[in-house]
């Protein structure tokens, strides 16, 4: 990524951490905590990823159809607050693996001991 594109990534998840849980108003899943945002070269698409405490596919799913629900409401507010951008990209959710991922090596690890 270009220096632009990483200032505007780290700038929509300083912002988007903010939103995003205000925004929800489902709470069963819990606090969704972003952890990456990924901006294209040409600055139209964002992919933001993101994290639950949740283990379970019913609970992921829940939380994954909250984000679609509300994409275009945050991408408004993200708009109200980010001024300096001419056009807000198009805000992609999907789920960060790589925590459960590691917990999953995690356990292996435990039953080698």
């Amino acid at each position: 990524m270009s220096v632009t594109t990483e200032r505007l990534a780290s700038l929509i998840q300083r912002e988007l951490a903010l939103i995003v849980n205000t925004s929800i108003k489902d709470k069963s899943f819990g606090y969704i905590n972003l952890t990456e945002v990924k901006v294209t070269k040409d600055l139209s698409f964002a992919t933001v990823y993101y994290s639950i405490l949740a283990d379970d596919e019913e609970t992921m799913k829940k939380a994954q159809n909250a984000l679609d629900d509300t994409k275009a409401t945050i991408r408004m507010e993200l708009a109200k607050k980010i001024r300096n951008v001419r056009k807000i990209p198009d805000l992609v959710f999907k789920f960060d693996e790589a925590l459960a991922y590691g917990n999953h090596i995690d356990e292996i690890l435990k039953t080698l001991k």
